[in-house]
């Protein structure tokens, strides 16, 4: 993997850029939909484990040169063909809006940092799941209420049953068939259910959801796994509470509060004066679901967690409405660029 990585390097360097048509060409061969660099990115997945984080930044730094050189030469083509024309000195310059990123994507791509520092990588897959991944690997009983009408978006009833993900565990379903143990992995996404919209909640929202399989992995290690996390994200002063809770696809299966950073947990109205609020759910991996993804649970163990990226950020950046972050208004996003 690494020799075809040195290879594209090598063809990135070589490739001659004179013209539009040789940069579209360019762009088309490293950086289409079927190029090169999206070939070299659908073979990380052939890669051993132990490799991956290696071989991904490789692939990025790749991808990163390959457009770097694309809007190197787009710049320079574009300058010299504004050179060869007439220019209007008397007309006035355009003021470019400058941009902001959402607060979802600030916060997702800082949990992918804090789990990153301790080797977790990061899964992804389909927002149209099947049965088998969404519900049935995951130990949901056939009568389980989720797969009620009034909590899933079913595309296709019947036999081949298809509806929008609930939650990005089928991800960790798909990452455990394909993957032989020790598994860490985290899977943000997308994901959707049949609630009405308020400010509380929303009928898509974000997960990040992250699984460790390994021999004697223990619910001590799932806790002190989420107390970095929260000290990471929230302040070294940060502390969790554990209690316990239901979940089908772990047991035992607790809910996470977080100390409440808005009022240093003396007690608020954000927190009902509880001076505790709750982050995520988690638990032991259940061995049903291990053997249906064919990994032997006398010999393996793990923990799952999950939590919404949207309950993250409101605490991080203490949004009262949850419709703000699809509503795309640009005083509410401006927020969170500095400067502006």
């Amino acid at each position: 993997m690494k020799d075809l990585i040195l290879n594209v390097q090598n063809e990135i360097a070589a490739f001659a850029i004179t013209d539009n048509q040789s940069l579209e060409a360019f762009r088309i061969y490293f950086l289409g939909s079927k190029g090169k660099t999206k070939e070299l990115f659908g073979e990380l997945k052939s890669v051993p484990n132990e490799q991956k984080k290696e071989v991904g930044q490789q692939l990025n730094e790749l991808r990163k040169t390959a457009e770097d050189k694309f809007e190197l030469f787009k710049e320079s083509l574009a300058s010299s063909q504004e050179d060869a024309n007439s220019l209007d000195l008397s007309r006035p310059g355009d003021s470019d809006e400058i941009g902001a990123r959402h607060p979802l994507s600030l916060v997702r791509s800082e949990i992918i940092e804090i789990f990153s520092r301790i080797g977790y990588t990061v899964s992804e897959g389909p927002e149209i799941e099947d049965d088998w991944h969404n519900f049935s690997a995951l130990n949901f009983p056939p009568e389980h209420p989720a797969r009620d009408m009034q909590d899933t978006f079913f595309i296709e009833k019947g036999e081949n049953e298809m509806a929008l993900r609930t939650h990005t565990s089928s991800v960790q379903v798909r990452v455990m068939e394909n993957s032989t143990p020790p598994i860490r992995t985290i899977s943000p996404g997308r994901v959707y259910r049949n609630e009405a919209i308020s400010a509380r909640a929303h009928c898509f929202f974000h997960q990040v959801e992250g699984l460790y399989i390994d021999k004697n992995v223990s619910f001590a290690d799932l806790k002190q796994t989420l107390l970095y996390f929260a000290q990471e994200l929230f302040g070294d002063k940060a502390q969790i509470r554990m209690r316990p809770s239901y979940f089908p696809f772990t047991e035992p299966s607790a809910e996470v509060d977080v100390s409440c950073t808005i009022c240093n947990s003396k007690g608020c109205n954000v927190c009902k004066y509880s001076g505790w609020l709750e982050i995520l759910g988690c638990g032991m991996v259940d061995p049903n679901v291990l053997e249906a993804c064919g990994i032997d649970s006398k010999v393996y163990s793990g923990f799952a967690f999950g939590m919404g990226i949207e309950r993250i950020a409101q605490l991080k950046y203490k949004v009262n409405d949850l419709r703000l972050y699809s509503e795309n208004d640009v005083r509410f996003l401006k927020q969170f660029t500095p400067g502006i």
